[in-house]
């Protein structure tokens, strides 16, 4: 009985030694929720910007095959597109749209489609070491003429 008496402040003592130990834990997974969370912010950010700019080239290539000219040649009637045309279309959306994107290319394949890229630069809404400063993103569109 004399021994469990003498093992109580022994075990106080090793408690009392580890007060705190727990705190760098607390504080680590913290640090590391709190990089999660930035990255994750950064990839929803970066995801948004694409389908933006996928819909823009979308757009874009759809105004372009507007810019068609009609061809009449005996009883037949066809729209044809020129590369100049789809140009100023396309070219008249993007800066109507938006001020970071730019056109980078806007032409017709076969006079009856139009092929529009646009690019644009995405930087990240919240400072992180573990995302890149920026990221350059692209966007190509078809959009076809139809007469009927």
């Amino acid at each position: 009985m004399g021994e469990r008496m003498n093992a109580h402040p022994r075990l106080r003592r090793i408690a009392a030694d580890e007060d705190g130990s727990i705190l760098p834990l607390i504080l680590g997974y913290t640090l590391l929720a709190i990089a999660v969370l930035f990255v994750c912010v950064s990839a929803t950010d970066l995801y948004i910007a694409q389908k933006r700019l996928d819909s823009l080239a979308d757009a874009a290539a759809l105004a372009g095959s507007d810019g068609f000219t009609l061809e009449v040649d005996g009883e037949t009637v066809r729209a044809e597109l020129t590369d100049g045309g789809v140009r100023e279309q396309a070219d008249a959306v993007v800066a109507a749209v938006s001020q970071d994107a730019r056109l980078i290319s806007a032409v017709t394949p076969d006079g009856i489609s139009a092929r529009v890229t646009v690019a644009a630069a995405w930087h990240p809404p919240l400072f992180s070491p573990f995302v890149p400063d920026g990221v350059p993103l692209e966007a190509t569109a078809t959009s076809r003429t139809a007469l009927r």
